[in-house]
């Protein structure tokens, strides 16, 4: 099954996440078919929090892609926003 989830980025406690499409058998921080964005949850408030290409998020999940509880969480946060 295809996924949207978070794949891990940045350095030790300062984590940084990129919103991917990737292979629900695929490591977390493995090979992705194509990133939708990005969530930097320690943003500053100059800083951009959170960035997502709800067109092509719309694209995956009529094709079938399940988006994981903490995507699903942020695309309602971001469409309401």
């Amino acid at each position: 099954m295809v996924t949207i989830r978070l794949s891990r980025a940045g350095v030790k406690k300062r984590p940084f996440y990129h919103i991917v499409v990737t292979d629900s058998r695929k490591k977390r921080d493995g090979r992705c078919i194509e990133r939708l964005g990005f969530f930097n949850p320690i943003a500053t408030p100059q800083e951009q929090k959170l960035s997502i290409d709800t067109a092509r998020v719309e694209y995956w999940i009529s094709n079938g892609a399940q988006p994981s509880d903490r995507v699903a969480k942020l695309l309602k946060d971001y469409s309401a926003a």
